[in-house]
């Protein structure tokens, strides 16, 4: 009894890991939230470097393990089928692996990471997500290390995407349910299809659009996809297919391994124009000209949908347009420029729309 006793007068100290600043601390003149993100950056950045973290424990208290249990015997990884393989060929869990891809980005990926971050058939991005979400590493080790590299416009893109992280995580805090109801309430009347072939197409990479199944078979593969890729993937989902973003957002959340509730939600209205900050939902990204602009040879196309790798490159991104498509490729769900129109159509028909 007197053990339970100590047990339930011990105190609870919360401390920042997870974030650059403390939710909520960021605020606007007025003592409200942000809803912007340029002002939230510029916020953000006016503070300086976070501070730096509290030493590590030299131990932490907890149950004992019953003797000979041992995590292999838990039997968690998949084997019949293996659909984790491809997991192990990327992945390395743990921060010493973080730290390790933190200075190889440092060096490699900063620098240039203004120029190559669009480019998804290339190591231009930092793939440090995963570390991030897990807390193998923190935001403000990533933070001060990429300041003190200097690197000129590749790091002061690069901690853009760090405050974008940390906005969205702010969007969160003062959001409860920032993943189900979007923000801006006159898209909460949006005549969304609900066509369950349609959306299982699109999440096996199934469509009939080269760059969008690139993007959904390396989801698949590898539990990641490309910044890029993700919003060309959403925003044929949200306005060529009209399926509501909710559903993306699901699937993104069950087979990310990056699967964070702030980024993924906030990330998926801004796609689809409900959320903070939001692309206007008439910017509806032309994925063939996308794949054309970002993937220009098709190197990216070709490694994560083979049906196509024989394609000249003119006719990678549009294969229908090539003298003999595949036969083993589907055709497109939609043509692309009905879709647009009846996108458009959709977001002209709300009661209230967004400008």
């Amino acid at each position: 009894m007197e053990r339970l006793r100590g047990i339930l007068h011990r105190r609870l100290h919360l401390h920042r890991t997870t974030t650059l600043f403390d939710p909520g601390e960021i605020r606007t003149q007025s003592g409200g939230p942000f809803m912007v993100y340029s002002p939230f950056a510029r916020a953000g950045r006016a503070r300086g470097a976070p501070p730096l973290p509290l030493p590590a424990p030299t131990h932490i208290a907890g149950a004992p393990l019953p003797r000979g249990d041992t995590l292999e015997s838990w039997n968690l990884l998949p084997t019949k089928p293996d659909w984790a393989g491809r997991f192990r060929e990327t992945w390395i869990p743990g921060e010493a692996e973080a730290r390790r891809r933190l200075a190889r980005i440092v060096a490699d990926v900063v620098p240039r990471y203004d120029a190559t971050r669009n480019l998804p058939a290339r190591p231009g991005t930092s793939m440090l997500s995963p570390y991030l979400h897990w807390g193998e590493i923190s935001s403000g080790d990533v933070w001060r290390a990429v300041e003190a590299a200097g690197a000129g416009r590749g790091s002061e893109v690069f901690l853009n995407e760090v405050l974008w992280r940390e906005f969205s995580k702010h969007l969160l805090w003062h959001n409860a349910d920032l993943p189900e109801r979007e923000l801006r309430p006159e898209f909460r009347n949006m005549p969304w299809r609900t066509d369950p072939r349609t959306l299982k197409a699109w999440q096996r990479g199934r469509t009939g659009v080269p760059i969008v199944d690139a993007g959904m078979r390396q989801l698949w593969a590898i539990g990641w996809v490309h910044n890029r890729v993700r919003m060309i993937v959403a925003s044929y989902l949200v306005k060529h297919l009209m399926i509501a973003w909710q559903e993306g957002e699901a699937w993104f959340w069950d087979t990310l391994v990056d699967a964070d509730l702030a980024s993924n939600s906030a990330s998926w209205q801004w796609v689809a124009g409900s959320g903070a900050d939001a692309a206007p939902f008439f910017r509806i990204f032309n994925p063939v000209l996308q794949g054309k602009k970002f993937d220009p040879d098709g190197a990216y196309v070709r490694r994560w949908v083979p049906e196509l790798a024989a394609l000249p490159d003119a006719f990678v991104h549009a294969p229908w347009d090539a003298p003999a498509p595949p036969g083993a490729y589907p055709k497109p769900l939609i043509d692309l420029s009905a879709g647009r129109a009846r996108a458009l159509d959709a977001f002209r028909s709300l009661p209230r729309a967004a400008t």
